[in-house]
């Protein structure tokens, strides 16, 4: 040990703290992205340490006894001087000692302590509050606090690194054109968002995704806010088999065939609106760790009505940073997550959907690394047709419109590029839109007129 003997991290401990920040310059640009003035248990101590760390921020050297003086004689609190006075002349009187070179050593473990002594006060209160998501929450980021030391890609010698390993491993989705957009899909770590009104077809989007995955062979985990678990499973058996939910029942020996068939996992949790948080889905991923079941990809339905942690007075708020926890949890769990969020109401009738058509909070467009809309007007339903632009896209280009075949009936979804022949009947049945719209609304009321043939 140390060749005086001290508690650990305290007093006496704190105090070579100070020592070694002025002392050693490496030392402090080392630690100053970590150490904070609030470890510090004195006043004292948390005065020099802020003074410290401000004076090397401007000037890349650790302050001299005569610019601290100046500092001291600047104060208002006369009782603070006394005490500042006398710890830089401890601190002063040890800049030789021994056993500096461990102090430093155990500087990183000192802030996590405080951190996790700090975050286990505040758990105290939370605990009355029965608030155990944000008890949670800063428990994991005191225990996480100065783990992370990467200092970054050195790219004079990383070459080899960028070629291979720091390529995106990504994800497809089921219309190519999509997936070519996004330079392959979506990889572990990125948030895609999908926009869109109310009633428009969300759910079918993202359940395309997820068993456009399944049948890829991958293990995808779907957790509904809306619908029930069941539910979802059905319109899932419609996705896959292109049977009506409706009509599963009539069919079901032909959907199993479909399901027995597939190479992929699919795990679909119910959590009722408004009762789940981030954490919450957090926590049920590391139970499937535990059961050693690895998702390889996590679709939320939808970010907008999970709980947020955090309660702001203005809502926009507590949904954007719901984003970023989001985000936050693909880059802990190295997956992809896709979730949807809903567009204000005069997006309606737009036949195309931009970011200022948001709910809520434009930052959730900020958050995502890909976001797309789909758009469909009522001649749009009932022509089973609508339109996919591309919001954001951190992988390529954004602002393109792609075309696309929507029926919620059997859960089919086809997107395609506006030059594809594909592209080219659908944007035509669109571009006539009306005109479609007045033809079967004709053929439906010929349908049901009564025949009076023969009784004129």
């Amino acid at each position: 040990m140390a060749s005086e003997n001290f508690n650990q991290f305290g007093p006496t401990f704190q105090a070579k703290i100070i020592s070694s920040l002025l002392s050693d310059n490496k030392f402090i640009q080392t630690i100053s992205d970590i150490l904070e003035p609030k470890y510090f248990d004195s006043d004292a101590n948390k005065w020099l340490s802020k003074e410290i760390s401000k004076y090397f921020m401007e000037f890349r050297k650790a302050p001299t006894l005569e610019v601290l003086k100046i500092k001291i004689n600047q104060m208002d609190d006369d009782i603070l001087k006394v005490s500042v006075i006398e710890n830089l002349k401890d601190a002063w009187r040890n800049i030789e000692a021994t056993d500096l070179d461990f102090i430093k050593k155990e500087a990183l473990d000192f802030c996590k302590n405080q951190v996790l002594k700090g975050a286990i006060v505040d758990a105290v209160d939370l605990l009355e509050q029965k608030k155990y998501d944000e008890i949670k929450e800063i428990i994991d980021a005191a225990m996480k606090a100065g783990s992370e030391r990467d200092l970054g890609h050195d790219y004079i010698i990383s070459l080899e690194d960028r070629l291979t390993e720091s390529v995106r491993a990504t994800l497809p989705t089921p219309w190519d054109a999509v997936t070519n957009v996004m330079d392959g899909g979506l990889a572990g770590g990125e948030l895609g968002v999908l926009v869109a009104p109310a009633g428009i077809g969300k759910t079918w989007f993202l359940q395309s995704l997820g068993a456009h995955l399944v049948k890829e062979g991958k293990t995808v985990v779907h957790y509904t806010l809306e619908l029930n678990a069941n539910y979802v499973g059905l319109r899932y058996d419609t996705v896959f088999s292109g049977t009506p939910t409706a009509n599963i029942k009539f069919y079901q020996e032909d959907v199993q065939k479909v399901i027995d068939g597939l190479t992929g996992k699919l795990i679909i949790k119910y959590y009722p609106t408004r009762s789940a948080t981030v954490n919450t889905i957090a926590a049920h991923l590391k139970q499937m760790e535990i059961q050693e079941i690895k998702p390889d990809a996590v679709i939320v339905d939808y970010a907008d009505i999970l709980k947020p942690i955090t309660l702001y007075k203005e809502k926009r708020f507590s949904t954007g940073e719901t984003y970023e926890h989001l985000r936050g949890l693909a880059g802990e769990f190295d997956i992809p997550i896709w979730t949807a969020s809903q567009a204000n109401r005069s997006s309606l009738e737009e036949d195309v959907i931009d970011a200022s058509k948001v709910a809520e909070d434009y930052s959730k467009v900020m958050t995502a690394d890909f976001v797309m809309s789909v758009s469909r007007k009522v001649e749009d339903k009932i022509a089973n047709t609508g339109r996919v632009h591309v919001i954001k896209n951190r992988f390529g280009v954004d602002g393109i419109t792609f075309p696309a075949e929507i029926n919620t009936n059997t859960g089919k979804i086809d997107v395609y590029e506006a030059s594809t022949v594909g592209g080219k009947q659908t944007q035509g049945k669109m571009d006539n839109s009306e005109e479609y719209l007045r033809q079967t609304l004709s053929k439906k009321y010929n349908d049901l007129k009564p025949k009076t043939e023969g009784f004129e």
